[in-house]
C-alpha cells in the first residue's frame, strides 16, 4: 500500500479534510488512495459494488468541487433508493442490476453531499429493498464483516460498514429504516446516528412520513456531526420536519451534558433472548455514563414490553416493501414478478396487496399511538434509554440465506437480531450506537442510545464525551 493510502487509512473525514484545506494533498490525491483501499480490502468483504472511480476522479479534478467543510473527502454511496444523476442503482434487486438504468436527477441528499464537496466514488452492498439486519444479496453477494469473515456486517447499511470498519473511506452514507445505521455500527465497530425524522429530507420521491432515514456510518463522533451540519434541514413539500437545532451540531462536542437521567433497558422487553454479550456491553456502558456523572437506573418505556409492537411495525413495514415493488417496476417498465425479486420479500410483497386500506389506517393509527405513548417517557422527565443495539454479537451469514421452503426465515431471524432498534423508527427519534464493547471472540458489540425526539444534541453531547472517556479509534480490525 502506497505511503498516502496507510497515512490516510485511520484519518477521520475532518482530518481528511483539513489536509486538503491546507494544500497538504490535491483532493485527487486523496480519492486515489481511497481507491487503492478499495481495491485492495474489497475483494475479500464485498463492500463496494459499484464503481465510478473515473467520474470521481474528474470531480476531484474540477477546480469547481465545492468549497463545503468535507471538501475533497472520499465518500461511498448506499445502494438504496440514493439516486445520483448520470449512474445506477440496483437497491440491492437482480432485476434492477441486470436492466442498469441511469438516474437523471440527484435526491435532495446526494446534492447535498456534493455540496459539502465530498467526492462519491461508488456504491455500497445493501439487501434487497434494504429488507433484512444483514446485507446478503442474490443480486450481489453477501459483504463480510471486517472483523470475522463468517459473520454478518449487519444490515441493511453493511456495505458502508464493512467499507469504514476496514477503512476504505472515513465515512460512508447509510440509511435506517428499522435499524439499519445502528446494526452495522454495532456489528463492524462504529458510530451510527439515526436522526430524528424530518431532521434530513428524504425527497423529493420518497415520503418523510414512513420509517427510513438517513446519514452515516463513521469512526467519530465529530464525523457525524459535522456531516450532520452539512446536510440536515426539510427539502421542498416536505410535510415532517424536525425543529431546527439551536447551534451547529459541530458545537455541542465538547459541552457539558449535565447530569442526565438515563434508563437502563437489559433485558428483551418482550421476553425474547438477549445474548450474555449484548447484556454486559450495555451495562459496562451503565457503570461508564454513571462514572461520568450520570444518573441510571433500570427503567424504560412500559410501552415497549407490548406483544404486539413487532406486528404493528410489520404492517408498515411490508406496505413500504410493496410500494418499493411498484417503483421496482415503473423503473422497469414492466410488472415485477417472483423471478426477479428474492423469496423472502416476495412473501411480504404478495401480503401488503390483500392489506385493505382500512388495515393499513388502523395500523398507522396503533403506530402512532405507540409514538405518543414511547415518548411520553421522555416527556415525564429521562433524557435518554440506554439498551443494547442488537440482542446477540454479529451472526454468521449463514443465519439469513434465503430458503424457498421457508422463505419468511430470515425475516423472523432477523426480528430476533434486531429487537431494540425499530421502536425508534416508529416513534421517529433519534438513537446512536456507539462501539464501546468486543466480546471474547473479538468482535464489536454496540450499544444504543435514544433520546427525545429532535434531541440530536443531547445525543452528540453524550457520544462526545463518552468517546473521550472510552476511545476507540485505535478498534481495528486485521483485514489488510
Amino acid at each position: 500500500m502506497s505511503g498516502l493510502a496507510e497515512q490516510t487509512r485511520w484519518m477521520d473525514a475532518t482530518d481528511q479534510a483539513v489536509l486538503v484545506a491546507n494544500g497538504e494533498v490535491t483532493p485527487g490525491e486523496l480519492l486515489d488512495a481511497a481507491i487503492e483501499r478499495i481495491e485492495r480490502s474489497n475483494p475479500a468483504l464485498n463492500a463496494v459494488v459499484i464503481e465510478w472511480f473515473e467520474h470521481a476522479r474528474s470531480v476531484a479534478a474540477d477546480p469547481g468541487l465545492p468549497d463545503g467543510p468535507f471538501r475533497g473527502v472520499p465518500f461511498l454511496l448506499k445502494d438504496l433508493y440514493t439516486s445520483f444523476a448520470g449512474q445506477t442503482l440496483s437497491n440491492g434487486n437482480v432485476a434492477l442490476k441486470a436492466a442498469a438504468k441511469i438516474d437523471t436527477t440527484d435526491t435532495t441528499l446526494v446534492s447535498r453531499f456534493k455540496a459539502a464537496g465530498l467526492v462519491i466514488a461508488g456504491r455500497t452492498n445493501s439487501p434487497e429493498m434494504g429488507s433484512l439486519p444483514t446485507t446478503q444479496p442474490l443480486a450481489w453477494g453477501p459483504t463480510r464483516n471486517p472483523w470475522a469473515l463468517d459473520r454478518t456486517a449487519g444490515g441493511s447499511s453493511g456495505g458502508a460498514a464493512a467499507a469504514v470498519a476496514v477503512g476504505m473511506v472515513p465515512f460512508a452514507n447509510a440509511s435506517d429504516g428499522g435499524g439499519s445505521i445502528r446494526i452495522p455500527a454495532s456489528c463492524c465497530g462504529l458510530v451510527g446516528l439515526k436522526p430524528s425524522q424530518g431532521r434530513i429530507t428524504v425527497g423529493p420521491k420518497r415520503a418523510e412520513s414512513g420509517l427510513g432515514v438517513e446519514l452515516c456510518v463513521s469512526r467519530t463522533v465529530r464525523d457525524t456531526a459535522g456531516l450532520l451540519d452539512a446536510v440536515c434541514g426539510p427539502g421542498v413539500g416536505d410535510a415532517v420536519t424536525a425543529p431546527e437545532p439551536q447551534r451547529p451540531y459541530l458545537q455541542e462536542l465538547g459541552a457539558d451534558p449535565g447530569r442526565l437521567r438515563i434508563g437502563l433497558l437489559d433485558i428483551h422487553p418482550r421476553g425474547g433472548f438477549v445474548h450474555e454479550d449484548c447484556v454486559s456491553a450495555v451495562r459496562a456502558a451503565g457503570s461508564l455514563l454513571e462514572g461520568l456523572g450520570h444518573i441510571v437506573e433500570p427503567a424504560w418505556p412500559s410501552c415497549l414490553s407490548d406483544p404486539t409492537l413487532q406486528q404493528k411495525f410489520m404492517a408498515l413495514w411490508i406496505t413500504q416493501m410493496a410500494m418499493a415493488a411498484r417503483g421496482f417496476s415503473e423503473t422497469l417498465g414492466r410488472d415485477v414478478i417472483a423471478q426477479d425479486i428474492e423469496p423472502v420479500n416476495w412473501v411480504l410483497i404478495e401480503r401488503a396487496r390483500h392489506v385493505t386500506a382500512v388495515d393499513y389506517a388502523a395500523a398507522e393509527n396503533a403506530v402512532y399511538a405507540f409514538r405518543r405513548s414511547l415518548q411520553q417517557w421522555w416527556a415525564d422527565g429521562w433524557d435518554l434509554l440506554l439498551t443494547p443495539t442488537v440482542a446477540e454479537p454479529p451472526l454468521p451469514l449463514t443465519e439469513f440465506e434465503n430458503n424457498p421452503d421457508h422463505p419468511t426465515a430470515p425475516m423472523r431471524r432477523g426480528g430476533e437480531f434486531a429487537a431494540f432498534t425499530p421502536p425508534f423508527n416508529m416513534s421517529g427519534q433519534p438513537a446512536i450506537s456507539l462501539p464501546l464493547y468486543r466480546n471474547a471472540d473479538g468482535l464489536p458489540v454496540g450499544v444504543q442510545l435514544a433520546a427525545a425526539y429532535g434531541r440530536e444534541d443531547v445525543l452528540i453531547r453524550v457520544a462526545a464525551q463518552v468517546e473521550s472517556a472510552h476511545p476507540w479509534a485505535g478498534d481495528r480490525p486485521e483485514i489488510p
